[in-house]
């Protein structure tokens, strides 16, 4: 029977930083950019064609206003969806908002409810800024695509990912972590 199921935001938190510092023309330092490409849960959006390395290296790039050249299609993608958190941060808020209120043991109900509820005892949903794939699943944990939830803009409390509610798309994945 699951006890617990946590949302993690640590990236997400630290770019915000990152996207407030760098749409206000403040220089982010190198450190600090090393220590978000380099936090634990960023090993998700990393593959053979986009690393640690070259996360960094976008960042850095965002922060000190300089063109990327000879990029690849990751890179660009993970600029691109950087950019678009710097073009309107109340935008961003209003995405972010919803991921900070998620009370994620609301889904603690439909998970022990489920013939595999004895498979993990603590669940974690993770956000993270990827650049491909939707969402991920590592054992007890879901990782999500914190750049696909979609705000209507003519209605902020509706908040989606991959065109379903964000809690029923979280539950959705939750069932499917279980199955696995």
């Amino acid at each position: 029977m699951a006890k617990s199921i946590k949302t993690n935001l640590d990236i997400i938190e630290s770019l915000l930083y990152f996207w407030q510092a760098s749409s206000e023309g403040e220089k982010t330092g190198e450190d600090y950019i090393r220590s978000v490409a380099s936090m634990d849960d960023m090993k998700y959006v990393y593959n053979d064609e986009f690393t640690e390395e070259e996360a960094r290296r976008v960042l850095s790039s965002i922060s000190n206003r300089e063109l990327l050249s000879d990029t690849t299609k990751p890179e660009r993608k993970f600029w691109n969806n950087n950019m678009w958190m710097m073009e309107d941060l109340g935008f961003t808020d209003l995405m972010v908002t919803p991921v900070k209120q998620l009370h994620s043991d609301k889904f603690l109900e439909v998970v022990n409810n489920h013939p595999n509820k004895d498979r993990y005892e603590k669940i974690e949903i993770v956000f993270v800024p990827g650049h491909l794939d939707e969402y991920y699943i590592d054992e007890n944990r879901l990782i999500i695509n914190f750049f696909k939830i979609m705000v209507d803009i003519f209605d902020n409390e509706k908040i989606t990912i991959a065109g379903k509610p964000m809690d029923d798309y979280i539950e959705e994945k939750l069932i499917e972590l279980l199955e696995k």
